[in-house]
């Protein structure tokens, strides 16, 4: 948004803030626009551009695609074409089933974060086979450290946490792993890769133990780089060849590879945390669908993401998160709500509220 001014900011929302608090943020530069100062809005959630924006300019690999065009002018169809060069769906369809049997049991669950101050205060929800939880919250209210006491990256103090009926928390990650949990983490570089290994390094990551990868202790290179080529041609990963180190890659590519990894082994249980932040709108459409078809073969997924609008199209429940505390769980996808539950109000006391108005 860039009207005449004396005065140039660079902002742009992070996925850290609850719709009435990104409401608020639009109220403020609004008002600066009036006093005749000029914003640089950066962001590539279209939804905000749209909102927000007078005349927008749209980059695609370092190419201007459009460049100053009047914003009421285009659609966030048009918006998405001009940023991917193809057409975008950004509501998938997502198959009627009925959720199966409990995968995910999780009791009670109290746990400390890097400070060693309380970040889970008695977290309890289930999860079953075939459905997708998305979990809703403001960044840093807990849902790394869950996602982590889950996949046994981090103890938890009390509580228990089952996985088809088998007390898991306080065991190795490998122990969970090998129990057909699949961990999508928020850091896909530093965490959910090797960045300087090669894209068959990373992919068999999971896999270099057993045969047919394995041969006692040496590895059959010539398997790996088969089951990588494989994973490649079915993932759409676009690289020059499975050789090439993870560092190279752009982050859609990154993520079919992380994705690539944990799905192939058919998991049981899948932990997914912000696995389309940072991505453009085509890579976002590639890897929700990827997390749909795990939905569809009968993964039980915890989906933890602060973009409300996919966890409303991708969930069967959402649950809401707040200072390490459930607030409340909905399957209405309602925004407002979900939104309250984000600053701190029990759903509760929302539906109190509503009887009373």
């Amino acid at each position: 948004m860039t009207p005449s001014g004396i005065d140039t900011g660079n902002l742009g929302t992070r996925a850290v803030l609850a719709p009435q608090e990104i409401e608020t943020l639009f109220v403020t530069l609004r008002a600066m626009v009036a006093e005749g100062k000029s914003i640089i809005f950066i962001s590539h959630k279209l939804q905000e551009v749209s909102e927000i924006a007078d005349r927008i300019t749209v980059l695609r690999k370092g190419v201007a695609t459009a460049s100053g065009i009047n914003a009421r002018g285009l659609s966030r169809d048009d918006l998405a074409h001009l940023m991917v060069g193809r057409e975008v769906l950004f509501r998938l369809e997502k198959k009627q089933q009925s959720a199966g049997k409990v995968v995910l049991s999780v009791k009670d669950v109290q746990a400390e974060n890097d400070k060693g101050l309380p970040a889970l205060r008695g977290i309890s929800f289930e999860i079953r086979s075939g459905e997708v939880v998305g979990l809703a919250g403001v960044a840093g209210n807990g849902q790394r450290e869950l996602s982590q006491v889950i996949t046994g990256l981090r103890k938890s103090s009390s509580g228990k946490i089952e996985l088809s009926g088998e007390e898991i928390n306080n065991r190795s990650a490998s122990y969970a792993i090998q129990r057909g949990v699949a961990y999508v983490p928020e850091d896909r570089h530093h965490v959910g890769s090797a960045p300087n290994l090669s894209v068959t390094d990373n992919v068999i990551m999971k896999k270099y133990r057993s045969a047919p990868i394995a041969r006692g202790w040496l590895l059959d290179m010539g398997v790996a780089t088969d089951f990588a080529e494989e994973l490649k041609e079915t993932y759409d990963i676009i690289v020059p060849n499975v050789e090439t180190p993870a560092r190279l890659l752009s982050g859609g590519n990154l993520q079919r590879v992380i994705l690539a990894r944990e799905t192939s082994g058919e998991p049981d249980l899948m932990i997914a945390v912000q696995p389309t932040r940072g991505l453009d709108v085509g890579a976002i459409e590639g890897v929700q669908r990827l997390l749909l078809d795990q939905r569809e073969r009968g993964a039980a997924i915890l989906l933890i993401s602060e973009e409300l609008e996919e966890l409303i199209s991708l969930s069967d429940r959402i649950l809401v998160i707040y200072e390490g505390q459930i607030m409340g769980e909905t399957t209405e996808g309602d925004v407002e709500k979900i939104g309250l539950m984000m600053i701190g109000t029990r759903l509760e006391d929302i539906q109190q509220g509503e009887k009373r108005g």
